[in-house]
C-alpha cells in the first residue's frame, strides 16, 4: 500500500506527494501534478535522513515513516528545491533525449 499526502503550492496547485527509492539515508520525494503522470509536470526532490538508522548501510528507510516524519514546512522546502522529472523540460527548451540535441 502506498503512503501519500498532498501539498498545495503557492499557485494553488494540489500536488500528490509520495516517497520513492528509499535507501539507508535518503529517499526521493515525488510531487505528482494533478493532471496526471502523462502530463510531464511531475517533480522530484531528495530528502536526506538524519535519523540514527541512517548510519546502517544495509537498512532501508520506510516510505511511510519518511512521509510521516516530514512537516508541512519540510515538504514546502523540498518542493521549492524540486526539479522536473521529465528530461524534455530543460531550461534550454531542448529535449536532451532527442536526436540532434
Amino acid at each position: 500500500m502506498k503512503s501519500k499526502r498532498f501539498f498545495e503550492s503557492p499557485d494553488g496547485t494540489r500536488w500528490g506527494v509520495e516517497v520513492e527509492m528509499p535507501s539507508a539515508s535518503n529517499a526521493m520525494l515525488v510531487f505528482h501534478h494533478p493532471v496526471g503522470r502523462t502530463a510531464r509536470l511531475d517533480r522530484y526532490a531528495w530528502h536526506n535522513s538524519h535519523r540514527p538508522e541512517a548510519s546502517d548501510v544495509t537498512a532501508r528507510l520506510d516510505k511511510k515513516s519518511v512521509l510521516d516524519s516530514l512537516s508541512d514546512d519540510d515538504v514546502a522546502r523540498l518542493f521549492r528545491r524540486s526539479m522536473p522529472i521529465s528530461a524534455a523540460d530543460t531550461p534550454l527548451d531542448t529535449p536532451v533525449t532527442h536526436v540532434g540535441a
